[in-house]
């Protein structure tokens, strides 16, 4: 407890006597100074008991008594000691009444009390605060410690901590969702700081700042954890009042603590990205026997159920749906190009998401980075596909994504600047399968960035339709040479072989169906249509013909979106 005017009144050797202000003695004294100056307070920090002897103030004018009590009072001086005759026989009347007058406690110290002596007692008293908050500091660090030792991890050590503060403490994980809290209410209490948190997530670690108006009930502190560009976690802890020394040493622990946790569990993690792609790799060549002995415990439950195959990759701003082929895994076809970023920090974010779900439900979770991209096993139906569904919502939410325009301007799918993600989800699987959900995420990845989606499922490129595929730049251009001799043709002015021929393939070969659709007779179509076969060097009797004739119609005409 800090040192008080009242333990300085009870101080049995300083025989001080109360003046003045009785009812204001429980006020902390910081130190204890002498001045004699006429304006001392330039050189206060307030808090302080300040010694005079009025040598050079006049204390029985009421009006110098009044403008000295005043002033020191609103510079924080927390009371005033007048030494008893020395300068005056007595404290003056006019000095009194001025100290009851601003509520400024008035200590009266007989001459055979040296300021000294009061000195010399509040800066023991000082320092035995302060050795008393160091030695509950320390402590604090060991019970931490044990506490971070210990099977129960962080839910011990933010018990320990909020016991030590009279608060409560709240740990985040690295998606700013809330893992331990600290009486079990502060978990209500600590979700309403995800803003707060975001915000300071967003600053590189370490990094710190003060909620004190979130709710007007208590003062709350976050603290980033980790030493990387990201934060890996956040503590909070509130308070009712700001931390003093004891407190401050204990949430230093704290985030010292967990700091090396969180540390500790990445290089952990990592080690598991390593086993999780030689397990990944056994999957996809066919090899589920080998996978299930390497994985062993850590994803053996995984592979034990239906699973799905998710793999993503950033999307800059300025990138254009494109047909060239997209990598193969673990860079068989060559490296994918380095995402900006933006992108990678998405990728991140993306699996801080899926592995956060999983880690609060107790499942497992595979997730392996690829060059640019993310791979990630996640159990069908559990939290981790929930939490990559959500994510990909989020993500369309903030990129401002509406429905594909239709038509041949529809390049980018309604996607706005900004960097963004395509995900691919394939349908559920086993083990035995792992190589066609892997194609199914590819193709279903393609698709998504095709049409701008951030995700795609399986499902829905297998219930969709193929014509909005044909908006792609490369497909476009195999139509535009296939169906050239005839556009050149008709420009000359001499027939409407396009027109013909689309009438023609509409109507599935019927000749007079087709031709009382152009208005022109039979004779006449069939005429045209022989000279589509002269001019394209194909037969229409061929399906395949027929078939890409018609795709190409599709493509060439802006209704490939239709």
């Amino acid at each position: 407890m800090p040192h008080t005017l009242a333990s300085l009144v009870n101080h049995t050797a300083l025989k001080l006597t109360v003046l003045a202000g009785e009812d204001r003695l429980d006020a902390p004294v910081r130190w204890a100074h002498a001045s004699e100056l006429i304006d001392p307070v330039p050189y206060m920090e307030g808090g302080e008991l300040l010694l005079i002897t009025a040598l050079k103030l006049d204390a029985a004018d009421p009006e110098t008594a009044d403008r000295y009590v005043r002033r020191v009072a609103e510079a924080g001086v927390v009371g005033l000691g007048f030494a008893i005759g020395v300068n005056y026989e007595g404290v003056p009347e006019a000095l009194v009444e001025a100290a009851r007058r601003h509520h400024l406690p008035l200590l009266g110290v007989p001459r055979r009390t040296p300021f000294i002596a009061i000195s010399k007692a509040v800066s023991a008293a000082v320092a035995a605060d302060q050795y008393r908050a160091v030695t509950a500091g320390f402590e604090a660090q060991r019970e931490l410690t044990r506490a971070a030792l210990g099977t129960e991890g962080p839910a011990e050590l933010l018990a320990r901590l909020a016991a030590h503060l009279g608060g409560w403490a709240a740990l985040y994980d690295a998606s700013g969702a809330v893992v331990a809290a600290a009486p079990e209410w502060a978990a209500r209490r600590a979700s309403r700081l995800a803003e707060d948190v975001a915000r300071l997530r967003e600053r590189p670690a370490p990094a710190s700042f003060v909620v004190s108006d979130t709710d007007g009930d208590d003062r709350v502190e976050l603290q980033s954890l980790g030493t990387g560009r990201r934060a890996r976690g956040v503590l909070a802890v509130g308070t009712d009042a700001p931390l003093g020394t004891a407190a401050r040493y204990a949430v230093h622990s704290a985030v010292a603590l967990l700091t090396l946790t969180t540390e500790r569990s990445r290089a952990l993690q990592d080690a598991e990205q390593r086993l999780g792609a030689a397990v990944l790799k056994m999957l996809l060549a066919g090899e589920p026997d080998h996978a299930r002995a390497v994985a062993g415990r850590l994803y053996g439950g995984l592979l034990d159920a239906p699973f799905r195959m998710v793999v993503a990759e950033p999307v800059p701003a300025d990138e254009q749906p494109s047909s060239a082929k997209l990598p193969t895994p673990f860079g068989k076809g060559g490296p994918p190009s380095p995402p900006g970023a933006g992108a990678a920090s998405a990728l991140e974010a993306l699996a801080d998401a899926m592995e956060s779900a999983a880690a609060r439900t107790g499942e497992a979770v595979l997730a392996v980075p690829d060059g640019g991209r993310l791979v990630v096993l996640v159990a069908d139906g559990g939290a981790a596909a929930d939490a990559c569904t959500a994510f990909a919502a989020a993500t369309d939410a903030r990129l401002g994504e509406q429905p594909r325009p239709r038509g041949r301007n529809s390049r980018n799918g309604g996607r706005r600047e900004g960097e963004g993600l395509a995900v691919g989800l394939s349908a559920p699987t086993g083990t035995m399968a792992a190589a066609n959900a892997y194609r199914q995420a590819e193709q279903a990845l393609s698709v998504a960035r095709r049409r701008g989606r951030t995700l795609v499922e399986h499902e829905d490129v297998a219930a969709g339709s193929v014509l909005p595929l044909l908006a792609d730049d490369a497909v476009r251009a195999f139509a535009d040479g296939l169906l050239r001799a005839l556009r050149e043709h008709d420009a000359t002015g001499r027939g409407d072989l396009v027109a013909s021929l689309r009438a023609w393939l509409a109507r599935h070969g019927q000749w007079d169906a087709a031709a009382a659709d152009l208005g022109v007779h039979r004779h006449t179509l069939r005429y045209r249509m022989r000279r589509v076969e002269e001019i394209l060097g194909r037969s229409l009797d061929d399906p395949d013909v027929r078939m890409e004739l018609w795709l190409a119609l599709k493509a060439t005409s802006g209704a490939a979106g239709e």
